[in-house]
């Protein structure tokens, strides 16, 4: 690996990091003792269309699997799909499959929540 590629590699692992201690912080906060459906429809929500930041979380970690999938398309011998076709598809549901239950979740526990 080279000195550059290491880098990068410490700059990814950084950033996965501080992702990890964002996320922990969410959960502590659904752990709380007085979160209600409406409350935590709304964190659901905050996950899947961050109103704030454009695409939310789950979209942005589709988009970040999407562009390994498009590198790995460049770079895998042969270009026979085998390590970008499970990528997209790993894309394709972090968005269609879990994206699309947490707005089922959140509209089930507050079904208000949509039209604000």
């Amino acid at each position: 690996m080279t000195g550059r590629s290491r880098t990068r590699l410490d700059r990814v692992r950084a950033s996965v990091g501080i992702a990890q201690l964002a996320l922990q912080q969410v959960q502590d906060d659904l752990n709380a003792d007085d979160v209600d459906a409406r409350e935590l429809a709304a964190i659901l929500r905050e996950l899947q269309e961050d109103v704030d930041v454009p695409g939310g979380l789950f979209p942005m970690l589709a988009q970040v699997v999407s562009t390994a999938a498009r590198r790995a398309e460049q770079i895998e011998p042969d270009r026979d799909g085998d390590a970008s076709c499970p990528l997209h598809e790993a894309a394709a549901l972090i968005t269609d499959n879990a994206g699309q239950r947490l707005n089922w979740a959140a509209r089930s526990l507050d079904p208000q929540g949509d039209v604000e």
